[in-house]
């Protein structure tokens, strides 16, 4: 049995009833990057912490960085100019994954333009795109020599097609010059740009298509504002439906106020949906700006989630506390991409 949350999501959010009367506006100028509260404090619903945050148990621990590898790998990201999700979004995993020489690249910058209360990833107005980071970061690719590479972005709401060229160009650009290197692609939800975007990434498929729905329908209001539950599993079926042969991958997370029949509806829904890969795993609040932690699931509940998940058809399972959307991404494909034997990828 797990412990129930404390409290429920909605006592710890509050409806923000007038947005324009702001007197302390955040800075909107492009290129300035909001983290944390700053970047929260200008949604519709406001984020108040708990009065006393959840301990965290024993079973939540990530490697600390210390090898050699994990420096090695920063210096290639740097002198490419590339960004990692690893980073950005301040994965746990990151000492595990850098040490086994491995990341999973962030294109388009490093500032989104949606303002996820959950994502440690900064918002604000973003820069222009680099022209050069599809080369740089094929260059990158080639000089980690990886087998297995997952690229994913931020939201880019300011441009035409969402950026789905962009990383067509960079799929094209490590096609090019790591020709054996299966890629993984996890992308934001092109919404309102959703039928140019599938149709430049049908023309320029990846090897695994991934969205992640992150969280049951009834918490997006808070959790993911200016998405759509329903929308999101449409780009994955459409998908789907245009490259049958290319597997489709999406991820949740647990601890945000989900019920746990609530996360097995979300699993139903993804094979509705013709998704075969799903990744479940806890939530770990970046901040004290960001929501809170309102339960930490048990890994016996974990391995009952994957248990029924392979129940219901899924042909791979990446289920537990630790686990990200494209940790051990590799090994995750194995069963319907062959030949792919490189080591973990972190998200």
């Amino acid at each position: 049995m797990q412990p129930a949350p404390r409290k429920h999501q909605s006592e710890n959010i509050k409806e923000r009833p007038d947005m324009t009367t702001e007197t302390n506006p955040l800075d909107n100028s492009q290129g300035v990057k909001h983290k944390g509260a700053s970047k929260t404090a200008r949604i519709p619903i406001k984020v108040v912490p708990l009065e006393e945050k959840l301990k965290k148990p024993s079973w939540i621990r990530a490697k600390v960085p210390s090898s050699q590898k994990f420096f090695e790998i920063k210096d290639i990201l740097r002198s490419q100019k590339m960004h990692t999700v690893c980073e950005e979004a301040s994965c746990p995993n990151i000492g595990e994954c850098f040490s086994h020489g491995t990341a999973t690249f962030m294109i388009m910058g490093d500032i989104c333009t949606r303002r996820c209360p959950f994502c440690d990833v900064g918002h604000g107005r973003p820069n222009e795109l680099d022209k050069d980071e599809p080369k740089n970061l094929a260059e990158s690719v080639a000089a980690m020599k990886l087998k297995y590479v997952v690229i994913t972005s931020v939201d880019r709401d300011d441009l035409r097609d969402g950026g789905a060229q962009h990383f067509a160009d960079c799929i094209n650009e490590i096609r090019k010059t790591s020709p054996n290197t299966k890629i993984e692609i996890l992308v934001p939800d092109f919404r309102g740009r959703l039928d140019i975007a599938l149709d430049i990434l049908a023309k320029n498929p990846p090897d695994v298509m991934n969205h992640n729905l992150e969280t049951h329908p009834r918490l997006y209001k808070q959790a993911r504002p200016g998405a759509d539950y329903k929308h999101s599993l449409e780009l994955l079926r459409r998908y789907r439906e245009m490259m049958p042969h290319i597997p489709t991958k999406s991820g949740i997370m647990v601890g945000l106020g989900e019920t746990d029949d609530e996360v097995r509806e979300i699993m139903r829904d993804m094979r509705e949906h013709g998704i075969e890969m799903i990744t479940v795993g806890q939530y770990l609040q970046p901040s004290d700006g960001h929501l809170p932690v309102l339960r930490y699931v048990t890994p016996e509940q974990f391995k009952q989630f994957e248990k029924e998940a392979y129940e219901m058809g899924f042909t791979n399972a990446a289920i537990g506390a630790m686990v990200r959307s494209s940790y051990h991404a590799d090994m995750q494909a194995k069963d319907v991409l062959e030949g792919v034997n490189s080591n973990a990828i972190c998200d």
